[in-house]
């Protein structure tokens, strides 16, 4: 039984003898080197150089461990340890690979099925199987062979030898019939690998005739794009020959042109430069002349400017003496002005008594008598147009109080500043209200007769107006018309 377990360790192994040499030469610097593998009751233990780095999996018929140390070789292993401790029956180690990929081997046979503990201790590797150091202490110190069969042991009867004998016979037909069950086992495991083998090497020589004439394929594609990159690029060759013989011709072509145009710019030049010499000598001639005028209108123009000067001067006398007339003649027609508008006032107030003695509560609200107005000239200094809720309102400043009348006539309303000018120009110009919606469609003031000044005042519509003045403001307010 135990052979038949050692060729099951050895046909598992077989990748690996090959290389099982060079698992025993010298570890490398960066590799693990195991240096022993020892049995202890139910305990295996692997001891290497560098903590092991590890997978393991299991087999049946018989039971066995296998474990593959990754990066690591054996270093004075032996390559078969038998044990037959009731437990574990044999080991057997085994490299394969090489330089960083090497993989050193250890395969545990077992007696019966068990369940190892594995644990991983610094650089050691410990395997421990439950019930195993109890089944070595029951078991013979002496090896494990059955009793050879060379007789009767001394004392016993004929009879009791040939039961013996019978015995150990039928011991030995039980373990040959157990081995050759085995070996049928083996037999059939190794007819399984080799047709497997077969199938693998003839899939892998399918996939080689493929590949082989894939690349066939590839290479004659290849070749057929190299002919026609060959083709192509003599193709581009000669374009490249024929365009550079057309830019060669074009080139000669263009330095011929630009000789050409060279002599005729220099002709040109010299031609520039001979009627350029001719403009410049009457140019002289022309300047020569104009200087000459220049310096003659230059004194007529000084005689012309003393001369304009003396009569600006004389003028400037006429002219103080003009305005000093008119100043007085002004001041004598203000003062007349003055006498009058006492005059007038006085007769006003006259006939404003007289009016308020007879209708004291009747009112003209065509007239303002400007309330506290003096007989100054007034001043308007400004004309505008609010837009308001309810109605429209076009008011009147002046400088101090004014008297005032409103006339009406066909879509207009004239109002009519008594003693009043205009101050500034913007204020005559006609403010354009037809846009907005109320009746008033332009408010104009102008300087109107008699030293007063008028403000017209368009309208879209007859509408009801009031008039107002408080102080210095004078305002007339348009109902809004009616919407449509």
């Amino acid at each position: 039984m135990k052979a038949i377990v050692v060729a099951l360790l050895a046909w598992l192994l077989v990748p690996g003898l090959a290389l099982a040499q060079q698992g025993q030469a010298p570890a490398q610097g960066n590799l693990n080197t195991i240096t022993s593998v020892s049995v202890k009751g139910g305990t295996v233990e692997i001891v290497g150089t560098k903590k092991p780095n590890f997978t393991t999996f299991t087999m049946t018929d018989p039971p066995r461990l296998v474990i593959d140390i990754s990066e690591a070789v054996f270093s004075g292993v032996k390559e078969d340890i038998t044990v037959g401790n009731g437990t574990i029956t044999a080991i057997r180690t085994a490299s394969y690979g090489s330089d960083d990929s090497a993989i050193a081997r250890v395969l545990i046979g077992f007696a019966r099925e068990v369940d190892p503990d594995i644990q991983a201790t610094g650089n050691s590797l410990v395997i421990s199987v439950a019930g195993g150091a109890r089944v070595a202490q029951a078991m013979p110190s002496g090896p494990a062979t059955a009793p050879a069969a060379t007789g009767p042991a001394p004392g016993s009867t004929p009879e009791q030898a040939a039961v013996a004998a019978q015995a150990d016979r039928q011991q030995q037909e039980k373990a040959a019939a157990q081995a050759a069950g085995a070996a049928q086992t083996d037999r059939q495991q190794q007819e399984k690998a080799t047709a497997d083998a077969a199938a693998a090497a003839q899939a892998d020589r399918q996939q080689q005739e493929k590949a082989a004439a894939q690349a066939a394929a590839a290479a004659q594609a290849e070749a057929e794009a190299q002919r026609q990159a060959q083709a192509r690029a003599e193709a581009e060759r000669k374009a490249q020959e024929e365009s550079a013989r057309v830019a060669a011709q074009q080139a000669e072509q263009q330095r011929q042109q630009q000789q050409r145009a060279e002599k005729e710019a220099a002709a040109a030049a010299e031609k520039q430069r001979q009627e350029e010499a001719r403009a410049a000598a009457e140019e002289k001639k022309h300047q020569q002349a104009e200087e000459k005028a220049r310096r003659e209108a230059e004194a007529q123009s000084a005689a012309d400017a003393r001369k304009r000067q003396q009569e600006e001067a004389r003028a400037a006398v006429e002219e103080k003496k003009r305005a000093a007339a008119e100043e007085r003649e002004r001041q004598r027609e203000e003062a007349r002005a003055a006498a009058e508008e006492k005059k007038r006032q006085q007769a006003e107030a006259r006939q404003l008594r007289v009016a308020q003695a007879e209708t004291p509560h009747r009112v003209a609200p065509e007239q303002g008598d400007g309330a506290g107005a003096s007989s100054n000239r007034k001043t308007m200094t400004l004309v505008g147009f609010k837009q308001e809720p309810s109605a429209s309102r076009v008011f009147i400043r002046t400088n101090e109080p004014v008297r005032f009348s409103v006339s009406e006539g066909h879509k207009e309303v004239v109002l009519e500043l008594e003693n009043t000018r205009i101050a500034e120009s913007n204020n005559t110009r006609a403010l354009d209200t037809s846009f907005f919606d109320t009746a008033v469609a332009s408010v104009d003031a102008n300087a109107g007769p008699s030293r007063t000044v008028r403000v017209a005042i368009k309208l879209k519509q007859q509408v009801p107006y009031q008039t107002h003045q408080e102080g210095n403001e004078l305002s007339i307010e348009f109902q809004r018309p009616a919407p449509r």
